[in-house]
């Protein structure tokens, strides 16, 4: 994880604190329900909540224990006995490591996930806004880079907006499947402790029990997961690359917000660079990054080995606070976007009517002129406006093959054409009304 591209509030769902308080709330839930079933005594049970619940677990110390056990959850139940005193003997009865280690990441993925969900809402509401302030506001649309036919800046939007919402059931749907709970011991046979306790964990810690469980929860959950994220991130590109293209000298359309004060380069004093959304590309690859370990990670030895612990240390964290922290600058890119319908326009008319080709050709086809012959017709007339001979509704004019009354071809260059179904495709979008 790196600090320059994280949020608090991120981050802290990784901390050791954090993790090891989850570590003690699934011993001590687990130890409550083991009580309650006449394993261990309740007194000892009350016992480890009332001291343990508050305390602090000093990871120094924890560390310090492991530096000699070699076993991160020994030396955390060594240190909590430390605190706790002889009642702690009745901790993890039954249970193994991966009961603790696994419902803990779950937690963290579900929490971190929560996260993610106010981003993408941030980023929805941000292109709700600006797709319905440039509803009718007309640009060009392109294909392979080149200028097509004309679109609405409020379309390229809302084509972002529905991704997202794909987005947030993505998320959804990764949340639900990675919030899984495993209590079931050794191999997870629940020979040392009883079913009932594992679904009674899940339920104070918010999650479900996963219905085989070997010795670790099955980590296909986890690629799916991790999956699903690249797909976010991958998102978050599209439409920062999209902004990136935008701002280009020679576009100009839209750009990124230029604070007062902000330095665009050490060497050129002109520079208003995207480095944001260039930012935004980068963090898209990082997140990314952690797909492919994850899938790997789904085939483990038997009933468990530790080849996904290590890996799972770097993407869990990593993955999780990058793209919240992408989410929430992509938000806030939208949220202050430099909008140029000026230059929209400028750019729509800079060919000359060609991004209205398609119209003629089908308007002489409609009037009896052969497909082929319709598109050779404007096509002639379309590649002498791009070698700078002439205006392409004059040639047409000029053309005997172009059949069409000039006031019937002069209607053909009328820009709302292209925009009267914008309300049927905002509805799709956004709703009716």
């Amino acid at each position: 994880m790196i600090t320059r591209y994280s949020r608090p509030d991120a981050v802290a769902i990784w901390s050791q604190e954090t993790k090891y308080k989850i570590w003690f709330e699934i011993e001590a839930h687990a130890a409550t329900k083991m009580a309650e079933l006449g394993v261990i005594p309740t007194e000892a049970a009350q016992a480890i909540w009332a001291k343990g619940k508050d305390a602090t677990f000093d990871a120094d110390r924890i560390d310090e224990i492991e530096s000699v056990t070699k076993h991160d959850v020994i030396a955390f139940l060594t240190h909590v006995a430390e605190i706790v005193g002889d009642e702690a003997r009745f901790l993890h009865q039954g249970m193994t490591s991966s009961d603790v280690l696994d419902t803990c990441f779950a937690v963290q993925l579900a929490r971190s996930t929560d996260l993610l969900l106010g981003g993408v809402d941030r980023v929805l509401a941000a292109l709700e806004k600006r797709a319905k302030e440039h509803k009718y506001t007309p640009t060009v649309g392109r294909s392979h880079g080149i200028h097509a036919e004309p679109v609405t800046f409020g379309l390229k939007l809302a084509g972002y907006h529905a991704e997202f919402q794909r987005a947030k059931r993505r998320l959804i749907t990764a949340r639900e499947e990675i919030a899984t709970c495993a209590i079931s011991g050794a191999v997870g046979t629940f020979a040392n402790v009883d079913p009932a306790v594992e679904q009674y964990v899940a339920d104070q810690m918010g999650l479900s029990v996963e219905p085989v469980s070997t010795q670790v929860i099955p980590r296909d959950r986890h690629a799916a997961y991790f999956a699903a994220l690249g797909v976010v991130a991958s998102s978050v590109e599209r439409l920062a690359v999209e902004i990136r293209h935008l701002q280009r000298t020679e576009v100009l359309e839209a750009e990124e917000f230029f604070d007062k004060g902000q330095k665009g380069s050490s060497a050129m004093p002109h520079k208003r660079n995207p480095i944001l959304t260039e930012n935004l590309t980068g963090l898209a690859r990082l997140v990314r990054s952690a797909v492919t370990p994850a899938m790997e990670n789904v085939a483990l030895w038997h009933e468990r080995d530790i080849s996904h612990s290590s890996v799972e240390r770097g993407i869990g964290p990593d993955a999780t606070i990058h793209l919240d922290f992408a989410l929430h600058r992509l938000a806030g890119v939208i949220e202050r976007l430099n909008v140029y319908p000026e230059n929209m326009q400028k750019n729509l008319d800079r060919l000359g009517g060609l991004v209205f080709s398609q119209r003629v050709m089908l308007a002489l086809t409609q009037a009896g002129v052969s497909r082929e012959d319709a598109y050779a017709a404007v096509q002639e007339n379309a590649m002498k406006v791009w070698r700078g001979e002439g205006v392409f509704i004059d040639f047409l004019k000029a053309d005997a093959r172009v059949t069409l009354p000039h006031d019937e071809l002069e209607a053909l260059f009328d820009l709302g054409y292209h925009t009267k179904n914008v309300d049927v495709i905002f509805a799709r979008v956004f709703g009716e009304g």
